[in-house]
């Protein structure tokens, strides 16, 4: 095994993750809420705000959370093959809108729904002779009318980001709270905002809030247990109830541990590559 800071930024980015990326030659670069990251290929990360990011969660102990979750044949030949694979520390409201905008679409879809999202409302910067838009800040959201929101091909989803957006600015919903709160208790106010179910919530959880035993349920991932943990996970029905999700979830968290998360993130990233998906 590598050294547990190895960490791979293709596949990491590559993963469903994060939307506003592009490589350029061997650097990737990305919006980052109010910042731009760019990523060489050594994994050195620089922030275009001089802001102290923990975007790789440098943190995360890779030996004890990959002992943790090796707990079957399957999961064990994804992290082999995604030894790199890394979980980001996203800007939390950036985090949320994206996931808002993934409901029922695809990675092509979605960032090209969150670029003209960011090139209508957020900030223009130039940077190396590139030129990249910061994302939104929330009040700019707030203020934005249902159909200017519209026209940035979020169809239905239009009134859930500008809601989710007033919310987080008037702190209805306040981010940083909620990341010091345990995952349940999270769970429940960011259910709060409109558009944000289950799986959306679980992936904003993860991705920006620092809580590793959320494991975002999408159809990918329930055909992922049906395939290889229909012993221990059944799944009886097409769709997943509240009651259901819960249960199910709370399975999941018995089986990989708490650090469930990463299990979920090394099996996506396994089957989808399995079957030549697009990525961004």
């Amino acid at each position: 095994m590598r050294n547990q800071f190895s960490i791979d930024i293709d596949n990491s980015i590559n993963s469903g993750q994060v939307f506003l990326w592009e490589k350029c030659g061997s650097d990737w670069y990305g919006i980052n809420g109010q910042d731009i990251l760019k990523i060489n290929k050594n994994a050195v990360i620089k922030s275009i705000q001089n802001s102290k990011t923990d975007f790789f969660r440098k943190k995360d102990n890779m030996q004890e959370i990959i002992k943790s979750i090796s707990k079957d044949k399957t999961v064990k030949e994804a992290i082999k093959q995604y030894e790199g694979l890394r979980i980001f520390k996203q800007d939390p409201f950036q985090c949320m809108i994206s996931f808002i905008v993934s409901s029922n679409s695809n990675i092509q879809k979605i960032k090209n729904s969150l670029e003209k999202i960011t090139k209508k409302f957020g900030v223009k910067v130039e940077i190396e002779n590139k030129e990249f838009f910061l994302f939104p800040k929330p009040e700019k959201l707030a203020n934005a009318s249902i159909e200017e929101i519209k026209k940035c091909g979020v169809g239905y989803r239009a009134p859930f980001i500008k809601q989710a957006a007033e919310m987080i600015f008037s702190k209805k919903i306040d981010l940083e709270y909620l990341e010091k709160l345990d995952y349940k208790e999270a769970k429940k106010n960011i259910c709060l905002i409109p558009g944000v179910g289950n799986k959306v919530a679980d992936c904003i959880l993860l991705f920006s809030l620092n809580k590793l035993e959320a494991f975002p349920l999408d159809t990918w991932m329930i055909k992922i247990l049906e395939k290889y943990y229909s012993n221990e996970f059944k799944i009886e029905t097409k769709t997943i109830t509240q009651k259901q999700y819960e249960i199910l979830h709370e399975k999941i968290v018995n089986y990989f541990g708490p650090y469930c998360g990463y299990a979920q993130q090394f099996l996506f990233k396994m089957e989808r590559e399995n079957y030549n998906k697009k990525w961004l």
